[in-house]
């Protein structure tokens, strides 16, 4: 049952974690303002494939390894509130630097090319199992039904599609790329705010 699920804490972790800045999204940023948007959505469709893939990964094999041993619960809520305030930590030193963003520039021939730059940039990041762990072990009880997982994993890749080519739609505009540039430490003063929440929100809930 979805009932068993904090599926609203789980998508606005998600949610914080996807619009925030990383490889990922200044990737499809650095695309789309430098190869135009139709290379910035091939990026970006490649960037949410990687993304489904390690939230099947992380959802199905975290279950039963959650399921044989109950105690890792909590050892990957700790670890997923720690991971998230180092987030606000570098959101917050970012948002205290002054200067503009670092973008990669990057030029494909093809939209076949961006599509597979954008997946195995994904698949090889660290950070995204990272984080698709310790999401999973935040909102769903080691008992969670495989109807109820792929309700949350439905969930996040729609949330994940709609910002990741939002991104590549967005800054494939030149008056976007302009205003993101007066507004980026703005922008990073929230994400800390959002990511400190977030993890002490993980910290102080009890799961029994």
């Amino acid at each position: 049952m979805i009932s068993e699920i904090n599926l609203p804490l789980i998508l606005i972790a998600a949610l914080v974690a996807t619009v925030s800045p990383g490889p990922a999204t200044l990737a499809i940023i650095g695309t789309s303002m430098n190869s135009g948007r139709r290379y910035g959505l091939a990026l970006a469709s490649g960037v949410m494939t990687g993304s489904l893939v390690w939230s099947i990964s992380a959802a199905f094999g975290l279950g039963a390894i959650m399921l044989a041993n109950s105690w890792m619960f909590e050892i990957l809520r700790y670890f997923g509130a720690g991971y998230l305030l180092f987030l606000a930590y570098k959101s917050a030193r970012s948002a205290l630097t002054p200067g503009a963003a670092k973008v990669q520039n990057i030029v494909f021939p093809s939209a076949r090319k961006a599509y597979t730059k954008g997946l195995m940039l994904h698949l090889t990041n660290p950070k995204a199992i990272l984080f698709f762990g310790s999401l999973y072990s935040i909102g769903i009880p080691p008992n969670a039904s495989p109807e109820a997982l792929g309700i949350v994993i439905v969930a996040i890749a729609v949330q994940s599609f709609l910002v990741f080519h939002c991104y590549a739609l967005l800054f494939s505009s030149a008056r976007i790329t302009a205003g993101y540039a007066k507004l980026r430490r703005w922008f990073e003063a929230v994400f800390a705010l959002a990511f400190g929440a977030a993890g002490l929100k993980i910290l102080t809930t009890h799961t029994d």
